[in-house]
């Protein structure tokens, strides 16, 4: 399968609404990389109060959709298993930069690639972008821990 919607990604992921940010993960290549899509919309639960009048997705949403596309595509490539039970904390952020505001009814996609892994901790490199224009970018790094 090369891409996934809203009720695959909840079956793996624990994210639920509000939030659960991704909304489709396509071209996906086996732990390697894939592009997801969040519908970036008027009535997003982030945009009524920030900011009113001239709402904007908050950079640190940005972020955490990274961070859910990286746990879809990781928990996608893995073995049910190993993943079963399993939870993905995020573990620093580097290097994040926002280049451009994200605006309300728009598709903000979301180029992510892991980048090396080691046991439990995943490296994850992505850029973000509305009609091919650079959004934001990001280094960070995850773990796979135990669900309590």
């Amino acid at each position: 399968m090369s891409s996934l919607n809203k009720k695959d990604i909840e079956n793996l992921l624990p994210h639920r609404e509000p939030m659960l940010l991704i909304d489709e993960l396509i071209n996906i290549k086996k732990l390697f990389s894939a592009t997801a899509i969040v519908n970036v919309k008027k009535n997003s639960f982030f945009v009524q109060g920030h900011f009113p009048g001239q709402p904007v997705m908050p950079g640190v949403l940005i972020v955490e959709a990274f961070g859910q596309a990286a746990a879809a595509l990781t928990a996608h490539g893995l073995d049910k298993k190993t993943y079963e039970n399993k939870l993905v904390y995020l573990m620093n952020v580097e290097k994040a930069r926002f280049r451009n505001p994200v605006l309300p009814d728009c598709k903000l996609e979301l180029y992510i690639e892991a980048i090396r892994s080691h046991g439990r901790v995943w490296k994850y490199k992505g850029e973000a972008t509305v009609d091919n224009k650079k959004m934001a970018d990001a280094v960070w790094s995850a773990t796979i821990v135990d669900r309590k």
